[in-house]
This record gives C-alpha cells, structure tokens and sequence, in this order.
C-alpha cells in the first residue's frame, strides 16, 4: 500500500522499517547431502562450481591439462562426454591425473554406465528413462550403488519426453518438472537415492520457475543453470540473470555456467555469481566506478589490468579502484584497499580511510604491492 508523503516523517518511516525485518542474506533450501568425491551437494554445504571439458575424451592428456587449467581457476566437479567404449575406457587413466571429483555423460547407453563406473567416476549423469529395459536401469542402479557415487538427471530443452511436450508445450515449466519426476521415479523404485536433479532451459524465466517448482515438491539437491546460455557475453548475461535468480529463492547446491567458449570463463563467471549473492567469497574482486567526466584517469584499463594480475589469489579481498577522490574513498569503504584517481595523483585508502598520496603513474604499482601484502597476511 502507498503512503502519502505526509506521512513520510523520520518517526514513521523508522517504524515502518523497524516492523519489517530483512532476511538477508537469504536463507538456503535444505536438501538431502550427495557425496560426489570429496565434494559434498546439498545438505547445506557451499554451493560448487563445476564444468565440462570440451576435448575429445579419447585423448587422455589434453582432457587432463584441460581440466588442470580448470582446477587452477577453481573449478570444483569436472564432467567429460563419454560418446562410446573408447571413452569410457580413459576414464580412469584421467581420473588419476586430477583432483577433483570426475563426472561421466552419458546418454542412452547403460553399457557405458556401467564401464564408466568400472572406471572409478565420482558420479554418471545420465536419465534412466531413455536406457532401455527395467534391467539396464537395476545394473546401472547396483553398480552405483555397490561404487556409493550419486546418479544426476539431467532434464533439458532437448531431452523433454513428446506426451509431455504434448501436455504442456516446450517453455512450459511443468514440463521439465514432469520429465524429472518420471525420471526420480524410476530411481526411487529402484530404492536409490542417492540423486541429484537438473532442471535446464534456455529460457531463464522457465528455468527459474521450474526449479522453484521442483523444489516445493522434492528435498533432493539441485545443479542448476541455463543451457545453450550462449558467447561469453551475452551467455554470461543470461546465467547471472537465470542462476542468480534461483540462487536468491534459497534454491541451488552445484552450478555449471553453460558458455560457447573456453571452459575456464564459465568458472570465472560461476564464481563471480557466488560472490555477487555472498555465498561464497574466493579471490579478489575489484570494484570500480563506471566513469564519469570527472575522471582523469585511464580507469578501464587500469581495472581490467588489476583483475587480469591478481586472478592467482585465492584469499578474499574487495579490492577499490575509483575514477576520482571527490567520491571515490567514500564509495569503496567496503573494499580492503583502493586507489582513487585524480589529475597527476590519486590516493590509496583502506577500509575508506585515506592513507597516502600517490603519483599517477605509480597508482597500478603500489596498488599491487598493496594486494600481495593484505594477500600474505
């Protein structure tokens, strides 16, 4: 209801405020807890940030340096396609090669499941649904069973089964909610439990709805994202929207940003999501003004150059780089340590607090000295 300025004095307002008390940061939903390796997905553990490599399988060193790279950028769950027996048959040789939990793709094959187990995966993404016979189905179950690694379903655009589309259409949500209920289904006849539920469209605001569906209906954790997210820019634009939104409704234990490009940006961008909600801060995260026609700096530059030369930090600092010292320090005082620019000088401040003088030319410099110290410390 809209209040009349009148109304509006301090006594009020304070009033208003005080009678409506802000949950923040939002509680999480508390799914069951899936062990994939040494990562835990759901039960209230940090939500994870994982991928998929994009090499053939078949080629056992350049998927392992792939998923190298990634780890060094934080990656937390890998997934590899496993197209047929060749595949399959890497995996383990992989698996050695790498330290963090290795996760199988596979689609309609339950031989391939089951040799993909053999071979020691963390976990098999694959919808016991299009496998063929109850019996494959029970195979692949004991086998994951007798191996304890979880079962993934993985529900998207392209997987929606023809009565439900029939049903409900194509961005409807309730059609991914059917099609993974059906899937859970067959898992649960089978007594397994052990699963997690993906949810995927193209479509952010289908996505958001069918998780927010699913989530009222089941306690099992959820890896969530928007498939076909598309380039790193407008790809990154709609997983922020789509992930971020789940995100905020309690709603998520593991997510893959799904980007057409190197893999090592959709961790990036995973990561910066987690840190944008507060769920999870790794890293530095420079924060910086837009511009403006007071500045008289380089700013652009100077804050990419920041972000691109402290990426190997792992500790978590907010990191300030202002335009200009009229606002700049009062702006940042969130952040651990900035610099504001200004004509032929600028200023190095923490927590806000304006420490010294800098010329111009040395502001990138000192700034770095600055964050490897707070990062030693």
């Amino acid at each position: 209801m809209s209040r009349d300025m009148s109304e509006n004095t301090e006594k009020n307002w304070r009033r208003v405020l005080a009678d409506h008390p802000i949950e923040y940061p939002v509680r999480r939903r508390k799914a069951r807890a899936v062990k994939v390796g040494e990562v835990i997905v759901g039960g209230g553990f940090p939500v994870s940030v994982q991928s998929m490599t994009n090499t053939d399988t078949r080629d056992i060193e350049a998927t392992a340096a792939q998923i190298k790279r990634l780890e060094e950028a934080g990656c937390e769950i890998i997934r590899v396609a496993v197209l047929n027996s060749d595949a399959a048959a890497c995996l383990g040789a992989i698996k050695k090669r790498i330290e963090i939990p290795l996760v199988a793709d596979i689609h309609f094959s339950h031989t391939l499941a089951l040799k993909a187990i053999e071979q020691g995966v963390d976990k098999v993404r694959i919808n016991p649904g299009n496998i063929g016979a109850d019996w494959k189905v029970a195979e692949v179950v004991a086998a994951a069973k007798d191996a304890g690694i979880p079962i993934r379903i993985g529900v998207n655009s392209g997987s929606l089964p023809e009565d439900i589309l029939e049903e409900f259409g194509h961005d409807d949500p309730r059609a991914f909610v059917g099609a993974a209920l059906r899937e859970l289904e067959i898992l649960e006849k089978h007594n397994f439990h052990d699963t997690i539920i993906a949810l995927k469209s193209t479509n952010v605001m289908c996505t958001i709805a069918a998780y927010t569906l699913l989530a009222e209906l089941v306690d099992y954790p959820f890896h969530i994202g928007i498939t076909e997210a598309g380039t790193t820019f407008t790809g990154s634009i709609k997983s922020a929207a789509g992930i971020g939104a789940i995100l905020a409704r309690g709603i998520g234990d593991t997510l893959r940003v799904s980007l057409t490009a190197d893999p090592v940006e959709e961790i990036r961008v995973g990561k910066q999501i987690l840190a944008a909600l507060e769920l999870k801060r790794e890293g530095v995260e420079v924060i910086s003004c837009p511009t403006c026609g007071r500045c008289q700096i380089d700013l652009i530059g100077l804050a990419e150059r920041i972000e691109a030369k402290t990426r190997h930090i792992k500790k978590p600092l907010r990191v300030a780089v202002m335009g200009c010292t009229v606002n700049g320090p009062g702006e940042a005082k969130a952040a651990d340590v900035g610099i504001a620019g200004g004509k032929g000088e600028g200023l190095l401040f923490f927590k806000g607090e304006i420490i010294r003088k800098v010329k111009e030319a040395d502001l990138e410099m000192v700034l770095l000295e600055e964050i490897e110290k707070l990062s030693r410390e």
